[in-house]
Protein backbone atom coordinates (compact mmCIF):
# COMPACT_ATOMS: atom_id res chain seq x y z
CA UNK A 1 0.00 0.00 0.00
CA UNK A 2 3.06 2.38 0.93
CA UNK A 3 4.17 1.44 -2.32
CA UNK A 4 1.02 2.29 -4.37
CA UNK A 5 0.70 5.80 -2.15
CA UNK A 6 4.30 6.23 -3.22
CA UNK A 7 3.93 5.90 -6.94
CA UNK A 8 0.75 7.57 -6.90
CA UNK A 9 2.32 10.41 -5.52
CA UNK A 10 5.40 10.23 -7.93
CA UNK A 11 2.51 10.25 -11.09
CA UNK A 12 0.76 12.68 -9.33
CA UNK A 13 4.34 14.98 -9.39
CA UNK A 14 5.02 14.23 -12.88
CA UNK A 15 1.47 15.28 -14.13
CA UNK A 16 2.08 18.59 -12.31
CA UNK A 17 5.20 18.74 -13.72
CA UNK A 18 4.11 18.42 -17.16
CA UNK A 19 1.08 20.06 -17.27
CA UNK A 20 3.32 23.33 -17.56
CA UNK A 21 5.26 22.41 -20.44
CA UNK A 22 2.15 21.97 -22.65
CA UNK A 23 0.45 25.12 -21.39
CA UNK A 24 2.99 27.38 -21.87
CA UNK A 25 3.01 26.63 -25.77
CA UNK A 26 -0.43 28.77 -25.30
CA UNK A 27 -0.28 32.27 -24.90
CA UNK A 28 -3.00 34.74 -24.18
CA UNK A 29 -3.14 38.50 -24.74
CA UNK A 30 -5.45 40.89 -23.59
CA UNK A 31 -5.50 43.55 -26.36
CA UNK A 32 -7.23 46.78 -25.87
CA UNK A 33 -7.84 48.68 -29.02
CA UNK A 34 -9.01 52.61 -29.90
CA UNK A 35 -11.99 52.10 -31.18
CA UNK A 36 -15.31 50.60 -29.68
CA UNK A 37 -16.05 46.89 -29.97
CA UNK A 38 -17.89 46.44 -32.73
CA UNK A 39 -17.29 49.21 -35.02
CA UNK A 40 -16.51 49.14 -38.42
CA UNK A 41 -12.53 49.63 -37.88
CA UNK A 42 -12.56 47.08 -34.82
CA UNK A 43 -14.12 44.09 -37.11
CA UNK A 44 -12.49 45.01 -39.95
CA UNK A 45 -8.96 44.65 -38.27
CA UNK A 46 -9.14 43.42 -34.96
CA UNK A 47 -11.31 40.88 -34.79
CA UNK A 48 -10.46 39.99 -38.28
CA UNK A 49 -6.73 39.29 -36.89
CA UNK A 50 -7.96 37.59 -33.95
CA UNK A 51 -9.82 35.04 -36.51
CA UNK A 52 -6.91 34.37 -38.65
CA UNK A 53 -3.94 34.26 -35.75
CA UNK A 54 -5.93 31.24 -34.18
CA UNK A 55 -5.94 30.02 -37.50
CA UNK A 56 -2.05 30.41 -38.45
CA UNK A 57 -0.87 29.84 -34.79
CA UNK A 58 -2.83 26.90 -34.55
CA UNK A 59 -4.14 27.97 -31.02
CA UNK A 60 -1.27 28.79 -29.79
CA UNK A 61 -1.76 32.23 -29.40
CA UNK A 62 -5.11 33.64 -28.29
CA UNK A 63 -6.23 37.30 -27.78
CA UNK A 64 -8.73 38.65 -25.72
CA UNK A 65 -9.71 41.81 -27.10
CA UNK A 66 -11.26 45.20 -25.71
CA UNK A 67 -13.00 48.13 -27.40
CA UNK A 68 -11.92 51.51 -26.51
CA UNK A 69 -12.05 52.37 -22.71
CA UNK A 70 -12.75 49.04 -21.63
CA UNK A 71 -9.25 48.29 -20.01
CA UNK A 72 -7.44 51.81 -20.72
CA UNK A 73 -8.45 55.31 -22.49
CA UNK A 74 -8.39 54.83 -26.49
CA UNK A 75 -5.84 57.52 -26.94
CA UNK A 76 -3.45 55.30 -23.77
CA UNK A 77 -2.70 51.77 -25.69
CA UNK A 78 0.64 52.32 -26.64
CA UNK A 79 1.17 53.10 -22.58
CA UNK A 80 -0.73 50.40 -21.34
CA UNK A 81 1.74 47.96 -23.57
CA UNK A 82 4.57 49.56 -22.36
CA UNK A 83 4.01 49.47 -18.47
CA UNK A 84 2.71 46.07 -18.58
CA UNK A 85 -1.07 46.65 -17.72
CA UNK A 86 -1.83 44.77 -21.06
CA UNK A 87 0.42 42.36 -23.09
CA UNK A 88 -0.54 43.74 -26.52
CA UNK A 89 -1.98 46.42 -27.85
CA UNK A 90 -3.64 47.92 -31.00
CA UNK A 91 -3.90 51.28 -31.87
CA UNK A 92 -2.65 54.17 -34.77
CA UNK A 93 0.05 56.21 -34.91
CA UNK A 94 -2.07 58.90 -35.52
CA UNK A 95 -2.82 59.36 -31.96
CA UNK A 96 1.14 59.72 -31.15
CA UNK A 97 1.98 62.50 -33.41
CA UNK A 98 1.08 65.19 -30.55
CA UNK A 99 3.53 63.33 -28.25
CA UNK A 100 6.23 63.29 -31.12
CA UNK A 101 5.08 64.32 -34.79
CA UNK A 102 7.50 61.24 -36.61
CA UNK A 103 4.40 59.18 -36.05
CA UNK A 104 2.87 61.32 -38.65
CA UNK A 105 5.26 59.43 -41.24
CA UNK A 106 3.74 56.05 -40.61
CA UNK A 107 0.11 57.35 -39.72
CA UNK A 108 -0.20 59.16 -42.56
CA UNK A 109 -0.90 62.97 -43.57
CA UNK A 110 -1.42 65.58 -45.35
CA UNK A 111 0.00 65.29 -48.98
CA UNK A 112 1.69 62.09 -48.28
CA UNK A 113 1.17 58.89 -50.13
CA UNK A 114 -1.64 57.10 -51.52
CA UNK A 115 -2.90 53.96 -50.33
CA UNK A 116 -1.37 51.92 -52.89
CA UNK A 117 1.84 53.39 -52.50
CA UNK A 118 2.17 53.16 -48.84
CA UNK A 119 1.35 49.58 -48.52
CA UNK A 120 3.85 48.96 -51.31
CA UNK A 121 6.23 51.49 -48.75
CA UNK A 122 5.69 49.45 -46.19
CA UNK A 123 6.38 45.79 -47.37
CA UNK A 124 8.26 46.02 -50.52
CA UNK A 125 10.43 49.56 -49.48
CA UNK A 126 11.04 49.31 -46.02
CA UNK A 127 8.68 51.35 -44.85
CA UNK A 128 7.81 48.40 -42.06
CA UNK A 129 11.41 47.88 -40.99
CA UNK A 130 11.86 51.38 -40.32
CA UNK A 131 8.67 51.42 -38.42
CA UNK A 132 9.79 48.38 -36.12
CA UNK A 133 12.85 50.03 -35.89
CA UNK A 134 11.78 53.50 -34.46
CA UNK A 135 9.23 51.55 -31.94
CA UNK A 136 11.99 49.37 -30.59
CA UNK A 137 14.67 52.24 -30.45
CA UNK A 138 11.68 54.90 -29.07
CA UNK A 139 9.34 52.66 -27.12
CA UNK A 140 10.69 49.55 -26.74
CA UNK A 141 7.75 47.58 -28.60
CA UNK A 142 7.74 45.11 -31.07
CA UNK A 143 4.98 45.96 -34.03
CA UNK A 144 3.24 44.69 -37.09
CA UNK A 145 0.78 46.63 -39.01
CA UNK A 146 -2.35 45.39 -38.63
CA UNK A 147 -4.76 47.41 -40.89
CA UNK A 148 -4.53 50.00 -43.47
CA UNK A 149 -6.72 51.92 -44.73
CA UNK A 150 -8.46 54.09 -47.91
CA UNK A 151 -8.12 57.50 -48.10
CA UNK A 152 -10.68 59.42 -45.93
CA UNK A 153 -13.41 61.58 -46.58
CA UNK A 154 -12.13 65.46 -46.42
CA UNK A 155 -14.88 66.83 -44.79
CA UNK A 156 -18.89 66.57 -44.17
CA UNK A 157 -19.33 69.52 -43.81
CA UNK A 158 -22.34 72.12 -43.07
CA UNK A 159 -21.05 74.60 -45.67
CA UNK A 160 -19.54 74.27 -49.09
CA UNK A 161 -15.65 74.30 -49.83
CA UNK A 162 -14.11 75.00 -52.58
CA UNK A 163 -11.41 77.36 -52.20
CA UNK A 164 -8.51 77.73 -49.71
CA UNK A 165 -10.13 80.85 -48.46
CA UNK A 166 -13.14 78.38 -47.50
CA UNK A 167 -10.56 76.92 -45.19
CA UNK A 168 -10.13 80.46 -43.58
CA UNK A 169 -11.92 80.34 -39.61
CA UNK A 170 -13.20 77.01 -40.75
CA UNK A 171 -14.75 75.55 -37.04
CA UNK A 172 -12.96 71.92 -38.11
CA UNK A 173 -13.08 68.63 -35.95
CA UNK A 174 -9.65 67.11 -36.34
CA UNK A 175 -6.56 65.86 -35.25
CA UNK A 176 -3.04 65.07 -35.90
CA UNK A 177 -1.07 66.61 -38.36
CA UNK A 178 -3.62 67.82 -40.67
CA UNK A 179 -5.23 70.19 -37.73
CA UNK A 180 -1.48 71.61 -37.40
CA UNK A 181 -1.80 72.21 -41.11
CA UNK A 182 -5.44 74.07 -40.94
CA UNK A 183 -4.18 76.06 -38.12
CA UNK A 184 -0.81 77.38 -39.44
CA UNK A 185 -1.16 77.63 -43.35
CA UNK A 186 -4.92 77.26 -43.84
CA UNK A 187 -6.44 79.96 -40.63
CA UNK A 188 -8.86 77.43 -39.83
CA UNK A 189 -9.81 76.80 -36.34
CA UNK A 190 -9.16 72.89 -35.18
CA UNK A 191 -10.82 71.42 -32.15
CA UNK A 192 -10.31 68.00 -31.25
CA UNK A 193 -13.59 65.90 -29.66
CA UNK A 194 -13.79 62.30 -28.93
CA UNK A 195 -15.62 60.02 -31.69
CA UNK A 196 -18.62 59.49 -29.59
CA UNK A 197 -19.24 63.48 -29.88
CA UNK A 198 -18.90 63.98 -33.61
CA UNK A 199 -22.60 63.55 -35.03
CA UNK A 200 -23.95 65.78 -32.05
CA UNK A 201 -21.39 68.28 -32.57
CA UNK A 202 -21.93 68.41 -36.28
CA UNK A 203 -25.79 68.17 -35.97
CA UNK A 204 -25.98 70.89 -33.44
CA UNK A 205 -23.65 73.10 -35.53
CA UNK A 206 -20.81 73.76 -33.30
CA UNK A 207 -18.51 72.66 -35.86
CA UNK A 208 -18.62 73.96 -39.69
CA UNK A 209 -17.35 70.56 -40.49
CA UNK A 210 -15.92 66.98 -39.04
CA UNK A 211 -13.65 64.28 -40.57
CA UNK A 212 -13.35 60.95 -39.32
CA UNK A 213 -12.63 57.97 -41.52
CA UNK A 214 -13.46 56.40 -44.81
CA UNK A 215 -16.82 56.54 -46.85
CA UNK A 216 -17.59 53.35 -45.92
CA UNK A 217 -16.83 53.60 -42.36
CA UNK A 218 -18.51 57.26 -42.07
CA UNK A 219 -21.49 55.97 -43.37
CA UNK A 220 -22.27 53.71 -40.43
CA UNK A 221 -21.86 57.06 -38.20
CA UNK A 222 -24.81 58.87 -40.08
CA UNK A 223 -22.91 62.21 -41.12
CA UNK A 224 -24.76 62.85 -43.99
CA UNK A 225 -28.06 62.63 -42.37
CA UNK A 226 -27.01 65.96 -40.57
CA UNK A 227 -24.65 67.75 -42.95
CA UNK A 228 -25.39 68.27 -46.74
CA UNK A 229 -22.03 68.13 -48.14
CA UNK A 230 -18.71 65.77 -48.70
CA UNK A 231 -15.90 66.95 -49.97
CA UNK A 232 -12.98 65.01 -51.25
CA UNK A 233 -10.62 64.08 -51.68
CA UNK A 234 -9.06 62.65 -48.60
CA UNK A 235 -5.87 64.48 -49.09
CA UNK A 236 -5.51 65.24 -45.70
CA UNK A 237 -5.46 61.96 -44.38
CA UNK A 238 -4.34 59.81 -48.05
CA UNK A 239 -4.36 56.39 -46.21
CA UNK A 240 -4.20 55.46 -42.22
CA UNK A 241 -1.87 52.57 -40.84
CA UNK A 242 -2.79 50.23 -37.68
CA UNK A 243 -0.26 48.43 -35.40
CA UNK A 244 -0.51 45.60 -33.44
CA UNK A 245 2.42 45.59 -30.72
CA UNK A 246 3.91 43.92 -27.68
CA UNK A 247 6.97 44.32 -25.33
CA UNK A 248 10.03 43.35 -27.77
CA UNK A 249 11.15 40.81 -24.51
CA UNK A 250 7.66 39.91 -24.96
CA UNK A 251 7.87 39.04 -28.57
CA UNK A 252 11.64 37.30 -28.39
CA UNK A 253 9.92 34.94 -25.81
CA UNK A 254 8.19 33.41 -28.83
CA UNK A 255 9.98 30.73 -31.11
CA UNK A 256 10.86 32.00 -34.61
CA UNK A 257 8.50 30.06 -36.19
CA UNK A 258 5.57 31.32 -34.02
CA UNK A 259 7.13 34.70 -34.35
CA UNK A 260 6.63 33.67 -38.51
CA UNK A 261 2.96 32.86 -38.12
CA UNK A 262 2.06 35.81 -36.15
CA UNK A 263 3.82 38.12 -39.04
CA UNK A 264 2.03 36.50 -41.85
CA UNK A 265 -1.43 36.64 -40.25
CA UNK A 266 -0.94 40.04 -39.00
CA UNK A 267 -0.02 40.59 -42.92
CA UNK A 268 -2.99 38.80 -44.29
CA UNK A 269 -4.97 40.97 -42.15
CA UNK A 270 -3.58 44.41 -43.32
CA UNK A 271 -4.02 42.91 -47.07
CA UNK A 272 -7.82 41.72 -46.70
CA UNK A 273 -8.97 44.86 -44.60
CA UNK A 274 -7.67 47.16 -47.06
CA UNK A 275 -9.84 45.51 -49.80
CA UNK A 276 -12.96 46.08 -47.74
CA UNK A 277 -12.29 48.92 -47.16
CA UNK A 278 -12.06 50.11 -50.94
CA UNK A 279 -15.12 47.90 -51.39
CA UNK A 280 -17.38 49.48 -48.77
CA UNK A 281 -16.13 52.89 -50.23
CA UNK A 282 -17.46 52.38 -53.32
CA UNK A 283 -20.88 51.24 -52.55
CA UNK A 284 -21.04 53.77 -49.76
CA UNK A 285 -20.95 57.01 -52.37
CA UNK A 286 -23.45 55.77 -54.18
CA UNK A 287 -25.73 55.58 -51.03
CA UNK A 288 -24.29 59.22 -50.45
CA UNK A 289 -25.97 60.51 -53.30
CA UNK A 290 -28.73 58.74 -53.84
CA UNK A 291 -29.40 60.27 -50.17
CA UNK A 292 -28.92 63.41 -51.82
CA UNK A 293 -25.61 64.96 -50.39
CA UNK A 294 -23.66 67.18 -52.64
CA UNK A 295 -19.93 65.49 -53.17
CA UNK A 296 -17.71 68.81 -53.96
CA UNK A 297 -14.51 67.23 -54.93
CA UNK A 298 -11.84 70.21 -54.93
CA UNK A 299 -9.97 71.41 -58.03
CA UNK A 300 -6.40 70.19 -58.78
CA UNK A 301 -4.93 73.41 -58.16
CA UNK A 302 -6.59 73.28 -54.67
CA UNK A 303 -5.11 69.69 -53.62
CA UNK A 304 -1.79 70.65 -55.02
CA UNK A 305 -1.77 73.50 -52.52
CA UNK A 306 -2.79 72.01 -49.53
CA UNK A 307 -0.31 69.33 -50.16
CA UNK A 308 2.13 71.40 -50.56
CA UNK A 309 1.56 72.88 -47.05
CA UNK A 310 1.64 69.37 -45.54
CA UNK A 311 4.83 68.40 -46.38
CA UNK A 312 5.81 72.10 -45.36
CA UNK A 313 4.70 71.15 -42.29
CA UNK A 314 6.08 68.00 -41.80
CA UNK A 315 9.50 69.50 -43.06
CA UNK A 316 9.53 72.20 -40.16
CA UNK A 317 8.27 69.44 -37.78
CA UNK A 318 11.22 67.17 -38.92
CA UNK A 319 14.05 70.69 -38.25
CA UNK A 320 12.85 71.30 -34.85
CA UNK A 321 12.93 67.83 -33.32
CA UNK A 322 16.49 68.11 -35.11
CA UNK A 323 17.18 70.79 -32.92
CA UNK A 324 15.84 69.11 -30.11
CA UNK A 325 18.54 66.65 -30.34
CA UNK A 326 16.49 64.00 -32.13
CA UNK A 327 17.50 63.62 -35.97
CA UNK A 328 14.94 60.26 -36.82
CA UNK A 329 12.37 62.53 -37.98
CA UNK A 330 14.84 64.13 -41.17
CA UNK A 331 16.23 60.77 -41.74
CA UNK A 332 12.79 58.52 -41.97
CA UNK A 333 11.18 61.66 -43.67
CA UNK A 334 13.46 61.95 -46.67
CA UNK A 335 13.21 58.09 -47.37
CA UNK A 336 9.54 58.16 -47.61
CA UNK A 337 9.69 61.68 -50.10
CA UNK A 338 11.96 59.52 -51.92
CA UNK A 339 9.95 56.43 -52.40
CA UNK A 340 7.24 59.11 -52.67
CA UNK A 341 8.65 60.89 -55.59
CA UNK A 342 10.10 58.09 -57.22
CA UNK A 343 6.36 56.41 -57.08
CA UNK A 344 4.93 60.04 -58.48
CA UNK A 345 7.26 60.13 -61.61
CA UNK A 346 6.85 56.52 -62.35
CA UNK A 347 2.91 55.23 -61.44
CA UNK A 348 1.76 56.83 -65.10
CA UNK A 349 2.52 52.82 -66.08
CA UNK A 350 -0.61 52.04 -63.46
CA UNK A 351 -3.97 51.46 -65.21
CA UNK A 352 -6.47 53.78 -63.11
CA UNK A 353 -10.53 53.24 -64.23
Amino acid sequence: MKIANSCGAILTACALFVAPAISAKEVTWKVPTSVPEGSFFYNNFLQRFSDHLAVYSEGEVKLRAFGAGVVVPAFQVYEAVQDGIVEAGHSTPSYLVNKDPTNAIFAGFPGGMSPEATITWLYEGGGLESLRQYRQETMGLHTMVVGLGTSEILAHANKPINSIADFENLKYRTSGAWAGVLKNYLKGVPTVVPPGEIYTLLQRKGVDAVEWATPGSNIMEGFHEVAPYIITPGIHQPTFVWEFFVKQETWDALSPELQGRIEDAARLTTLESYLHFAHEDMQAMDKYKEYGTQVITLDKEVIAQVRGFGHQWMQEQAREQAEKGNDKMQGLLKDYQDYQERWARNSSVLVRD
